[in-house]
Order: C-alpha cells, then structure tokens, then sequence
C-alpha cells in the first residue's frame, strides 16, 4: 500500500489536500454524540436561547468568536484559553481584547454539557453550535454542524494578530487572508454579511466616517454624533443602521446604500469584483441565508483536530 508521502509523488497536490479533507470530514458528522450526549444541541440552544434574551447583542458576540477561533490554528477553541504565568494566549490580541465576548456563556453551557456527559463534548464543537444557534434565533438560517472537533492545548497570539482582517482592510487583502484559509472570494463576501447584527466601537470605524469618500453623507453625520474625531475610542454604534438585532439581509442594502460601517464592509460594494454579488444578495435574503449556511459550514472545516488529536477539556478556559 502506498504511504500518503508517496501518493503525494504521484498526485497533483490539490487532489492529496481534497484526500485529507475527507478523511478530516469522515470523522466528523453531524450526529456524532448522539449516543454519548444526547442531549447537547438541545443544552447549547437553551443557554444561547437565554443569553440572547438577556442581551440581543450577545448573539453577534458569539457568531464572531466562532469566526475569530476558526481562523487561528482552525476551529479548535484555542481563543478560549486564559492567559497564565505560563502560557500566553489569544485573547489579548488586538483584534480580540475588549471586543471578543461571549466566554461565559461558553462556560454555561459547558457546565450544563458537563453535568449531562461528563469529558465527551469539546469547547470547540460547543463553539460552532452556539454560532449556528445564535444565528438562527436571531431570524437567520440553520444548518448541520458536523461534530468531532477536539480542542487544541496550545494558542498563538502572533496568528491571532496577523491573520485576522481588520476593518481598514482592503478588498485584495480580504480575499486574500480568506483565500489562505481555503475560503472563496464569495465566502468572504458572504461571511462578512454576519455584520447583519452586532455592534462596532468608535475607534474602529473613526476613520472611515471623517475620511472615506464612498460613504453616504447622512450616514457619516448620523456616526459623527457619537463618535467624535478623538475620544470616546469605546463608543458603540449598530453596525447595521436598519436591523441590528435581526439577523437579515439588510448588511448588503446599507452597502448598495454606501452605508456600510466599516471601510471593509464598503470595499466589498466599491466598484470591484463583489459587487455584482452585493447586489444579489441586497434584494435576495433567501439566496444570501443558502450562501451564508454552506459558508459557515466550511469555516467550521478549517483544520480542526479529530481523533486522537488535542484533547476535551474539562474547563474550556484551561488546558486539562
């Protein structure tokens, strides 16, 4: 039998990383604890279910730690880890300290996970439930979430910091840092209508209101009011005007509209390759929920540990 090194001579390389992606995806299904916990999606909705009613805004909060996990190291729940004497994690990366949120909920459903099914049920396969949950209880789409991720006893700060978009980002670099992790140009465009919900702090978006060009007029002023040319770097504003707390469309018409928050929502409308698909979706919800469902499901397929690999932990903010 050949080894896979030796398969790699004889197949183009594209075909050996499709070969790998399967055996990973073959591991991973959507029923994956159905005889060992049970009752897991219907614990992980509960608590999602009430955190967001509790706070709207929280559903947002935990779409983006989904997506800030996923694309350093893979879905592995490596941004859960707690700084220590020891061990330095994600959390304090620029992109993630005082902006990612959402890790006590995380730790509630943990705790109810771990009462129910004992060391079976990752923090990372947590992760990706509660994103799909958070979602779909906010008006947006569902979909299956295959499980069987396990959870990484290591995290990189460097990655957190370099390979996270930022909001000043231009479209080559979006798609480009998308591309690295095997995702689309569309799934960037895509991906980035979760911004449909949530909030963003002033400082992210200063710059764009007092400085872009492509930016609707009113819109600016309406931004100005709370968010002046210095200070009050932490002021909150809706990212979409429209709907911020329903999960919809409405990202894409502020776009078509020049009322995109940040200046990478906006170079996505700004008369370059996405634009065509920004219109799609601005006047089509139902094609833009199938899009985003099947691109959440392949962010949820970058690198995640299975098998034997990384570990369950038992407290998901620590190693075991």
């Amino acid at each position: 039998m050949l080894s896979m090194a030796s398969m790699s001579d004889r197949i183009p390389t594209f075909l050996v990383l499709f070969l790998l992606f399967c055996c990973v995806q073959g591991q991973m299904n959507q029923n994956f604890y159905q005889k060992s916990c049970p009752n897991l999606q219907t614990i992980v909705r509960s608590v999602v279910s009430q955190a967001i009613a509790t706070e709207a805004r929280m559903g947002a909060s935990l779409l983006r730690l989904f997506f800030h996990d996923c694309f350093v190291q893979g879905c592995d729940a490596s941004i859960l880890l707690d700084d220590t004497q020891t061990f330095t994690g994600e959390k304090t990366a620029f992109p993630n300290v005082n902006s990612v949120r959402g890790y006590e909920v995380i730790d509630a459903i943990k705790s109810q996970v771990e009462a129910s099914c004992q060391a079976t049920v990752s923090c990372a396969d947590i992760v990706a439930l509660a994103a799909r949950d958070s979602v779909n209880l906010l008006g947006g789409p569902t979909w299956n979430v295959a499980l069987g991720r396990r959870d990484a006893r290591t995290a990189s700060l460097s990655q957190a910091n370099s390979d996270l978009p930022g909001p000043g980002s231009s479209l080559s670099t979006l798609i480009s840092m998308f591309n690295a992790k095997n995702l689309s140009a569309q799934d960037m465009t895509v991906l980035s209508g979760a911004h449909t919900i949530g909030q963003g702090q002033c400082f992210l978006f200063r710059d764009r209101i007092y400085n872009d060009v492509n930016i609707n007029a009113s819109f600016a002023a309406l931004r100005q009011q709370t968010c002046p040319i210095s200070g009050n770097d932490s002021n909150l504003a809706p990212i979409d005007v429209q709907s911020p707390v329903t999960f919809d469309n409405a990202y894409y018409v502020n776009l078509v509209n020049q009322k995109g928050m940040f200046h990478s929502d906006q170079e996505l409308f700004n008369g370059g390759s996405q634009d065509s698909l920004v219109q799609q979706y601005s006047t089509d919800s139902a094609a833009f929920f199938t899009a985003f469902a099947k691109s959440m499901v392949r962010l949820g397929g970058i690198t995640p540990l299975t098998g034997k690999s990384g570990e369950i932990r038992l407290n998901c903010r620590t190693v075991n």
